[in-house]
């Protein structure tokens, strides 16, 4: 249909819509897996709650949540929707909205994906800020379109999505779900997610959280983001406007306020540069119940809604505030202006994904099809981009006289301790469902699989001195999990209320000291004081912990994240031999639980600071080693009026081909503020064969590359590792 005609339909349906049944689009408000209930005799229908709200406003704007599946919902194997019943609730769930309502809108089902489908049966693919260890925005993107595939064969059309949050404080509990500390990195990975999800138009993204969510003061969730209108363009909004650019179809607003303005509030955030400076025309959804903590700022509900309404949301998540905006539009044409631009919003998103009815014949909105077929095809194929992702998530940060790889054919006894030794769960980061049974592998299992002639032995403490006799090698799996369990106290928003049963990370579990929880220190000490070899660490979390101590206690440590289902036995792999890990930190790793925040792009320096923790970097931003040395040469640049040309080689003197991470890092000097200590100008993902030399070669924008206000005495010093190449500004 032409975009004329789709603006006709739109146009129609929004004049004939009375003001109660607009502004039931714009609502979002229940807990979708409390919707739908099984029937007495078989089948699903749904339950009373659910037909309250279609009789209350004659159809549904979206619902959350049909199918998630984890301790918050409640939802387990035991009682919640299996992948081969999908098909029947997307369907009953249409065809009950449709019918509700006069003119037959279908409802749109919003599902979380952070990184897979939150439901039973859901593939699950690394955390983000393990993909971000891989450097390369094109396996994430193909992973993206491979969820994307799942959650169209479910019936879902919106895919809630984590893309945009930076870290900027290891102590917040989210830290997983960022794409790491820069905003290059994080803005290429954001625009690569968005494009795959996308990629067949099925599915509709809706990305979070907008906006310096990451900032928080003290890394406590939700809190202020203390910054300027600087850092907060050059930080937090390229990963927006990459959104943006890469066709999303909505964002989320985030809970925190930027400088005393709450984001579900924040008329010159939403309205002024998404809106009007970025061209996005798409719908913003307020994140859950954040309409309804406006109250604080606003005095009562109707406030509230009508200032995230002015402000630019178009659609809430479980707010009763928003229900006030029928009474706020019948006394002022202002809001109910409003009112219709945000409805317009929705119903064209509804008419993109199918769910408005044909004006001239009036019929049963119809939903994206679900299929078994075409879902199981789809989930095999995110599983196996999974198993890629998980291995690019691996950093090798110290190897000391070349231990690892291991020689799986000498090894004859294997010690793995640790608390993450057995746990899979630990593997999986937040947001996640149950995993069928034997599904995934953890550390030990992996390893007895992987080393079948050999003993392995396991314990989650240290290691007795009969365990560790005649040992090979000692693996420590350390870290933290981000696991709830179902015996969980839960916030209104889902995230973890009070003391963490389990969990040491994720949403509601923020750290003031961000050494390794649970005595872990010690655990290395006693077992690097009693054990008579190698010690190996092995470090799965979601955030940045002080692993000064296990530096000091062990002869080489990897960093993996939560590297996802297949991550026990990617790490296996890795440390056997089986593929070389060659990922970079995405973040600064502190030398000192005190010295947080402190990040490679800050403008002044930490070092020589602290009197007690005068060098506070561990391990700096883009940190990495790998088993084969390659080799960096002859790095040029050469500065036009509008573009940088730059160029390096990479040599592989092996005989085997190497993949291998090129950052290149730049200083900007010569303009109207004080500059960063280093920024991320570009980065490639290249593989370069064996015995071979090749060429990576950035054209950059001038903007880019030179510092804002830059002068004719602008330079910017180049680094790719130990090369350095300065160039100054071309003359205009």
């Amino acid at each position: 249909m032409r975009t004329a005609e789709k603006g006709d339909v739109v146009e129609h349906l929004l004049a004939e819509l009375s003001l109660r049944e607009k502004v039931g689009q714009l609502n979002q408000r229940l807990f979708g897996w409390q919707a739908v209930e099984r029937a007495p005799r078989g089948g699903f229908r749904l339950t009373g709650l659910a037909r309250a709200e279609l009789d209350r406003w004659g159809g549904l704007g979206a619902l959350y949540g049909v199918f998630r599946a984890d301790a918050w919902s409640g939802r387990s194997w035991a009682d919640g929707i299996r992948p081969e019943e999908r098909a029947e609730v997307a369907a009953l769930i249409q065809d009950e909205v449709s019918r509700a309502g006069r003119h037959h809108i279908g409802v749109l089902l919003s599902e979380e994906a952070p990184h897979g489908h939150q439901a039973l049966g859901g593939t699950l693919l690394p955390v983000n800020l393990a993909v971000a260890a891989g450097w390369d925005p094109a396996l994430p993107a193909e992973a993206a379109a491979a969820v994307a595939a799942e959650l169209a064969a479910s019936g879902v059309h919106l895919a809630l999505v984590s893309a945009l949050d930076l870290l900027r404080d290891p102590r917040w509990g989210r830290v997983e779900e960022c794409f790491g500390e820069d905003p290059l990195l994080a803005a290429e990975l954001a625009r690569a997610v968005v494009t795959g999800m996308q990629r067949d138009g099925r599915v509709a993204i809706v990305v979070k959280h907008l906006a310096a969510q990451g900032e928080a003061v003290g890394g406590r969730n939700g809190q202020s983001a203390a910054i300027g209108p600087r850092d907060l363009r050059e930080l937090h909004l390229p990963a927006v406007r990459a959104a943006v650019e890469a066709g999303a179809s909505g964002f989320m607003a985030a809970y925190n306020d930027i400088d005393g303005v709450p984001c579900c509030a924040n008329r010159d955030l939403l309205t002024g540069f998404l809106r009007a400076e970025c061209g996005f025309d798409g719908i913003v959804m307020a994140d859950g119940l954040a309409v309804d903590r406006l109250t604080a700022m606003t005095g009562d509900a109707t406030a509230a809604a009508v200032a995230a309404l002015e402000a630019g949301v178009d659609l809430s998540l479980w707010d009763e505030s928003f229900t006030r905006l029928e009474q706020a539009a019948a006394a002022d044409p202002r809001v109910a202006e409003l009112v219709d631009a945000a409805c317009r919003r929705v119903l064209a998103l509804k008419h993109r994904l199918g769910l408005l009815p044909d004006i001239a014949e009036p019929a049963r909105a119809r939903a994206l099809t679900a299929d078994a077929e075409r879902l199981e095809a789809a989930a095999q194929a995110t599983d196996r981009l999974s198993r890629r992702l998980a291995r690019q998530s691996l950093v090798l940060l110290h190897n000391d006289g070349g231990l690892l790889p291991l020689d799986r054919r000498a090894l004859t006894k294997v010690v793995v301790a640790g608390p993450n030794a057995r746990d899979v769960t630990a593997l999986l980061g937040d947001y996640v469902p149950p995993l069928p049974e034997q599904s995934a592998a953890g550390l030990d299992l992996a390893l007895r699989q992987a080393l079948p002639g050999a003993e392995v032995t396991c314990t989650s403490g240290v290691p007795t001195a009969a365990e560790l006799s005649g040992a090979d090698v000692v693996i420590l799996a350390l870290g933290g999990t981000s696991h709830r369990t179902y015996a969980e106290d839960f916030a209104a928003n889902g995230a973890i209320a009070g003391p963490a049963a389990v969990a040491t990370a994720g949403e509601g579990v923020d750290l003031a000291d961000l050494s390794l929880p649970g005595g872990q220190d010690d655990l290395v000490a006693a077992v690097r004081a009693r054990a008579r070899c190698p010690v190996v660490a092995v470090v799965i979390a979601g955030r940045p912990h002080v692993l000064t101590g296990v530096l000091a206690g062990t002869d080489a440590l990897l960093w993996a994240g939560y590297p996802g289902p297949h991550g026990g036995h990617a790490i296996a792999d890795a440390l056997l031999g089986g593929y070389e890990p060659v990922g970079r930190l995405p973040f600064t790793a502190p030398r000192h639980p005190g010295a947080v925040p402190v990040r490679y792009n800050d403008r002044h320096p930490a070092s020589g600071v602290y009197l007690d923790a005068p060098d506070p970097v561990l391990f700096p931003f883009g940190s990495g080693l790998r088993y084969r040395p390659v080799l960096f040469d002859r790095l040029t640049a050469s500065a036009h009026a509008d573009s940088v040309e730059v160029s390096v080689d990479v040599v592989n003197p092996a005989d085997a081909a190497a993949e291998v991470i090129v950052p290149l890092f730049g200083r900007r000097t010569g303009g109207v503020v004080l500059p960063r200590l280093r920024e991320l100008l570009a980065f490639r993902r290249v593989t370069v064969p064996p015995g071979a030399r090749t060429t990576v070669v950035w054209n950059l924008p001038a903007a880019r590359c030179f510092a804002e206000g830059a002068t004719e005495r602008a330079r910017t010093d180049l680094y790719v590792e130990d090369l350095h190449e300065t160039i100054s500004r071309a003359p205009q």
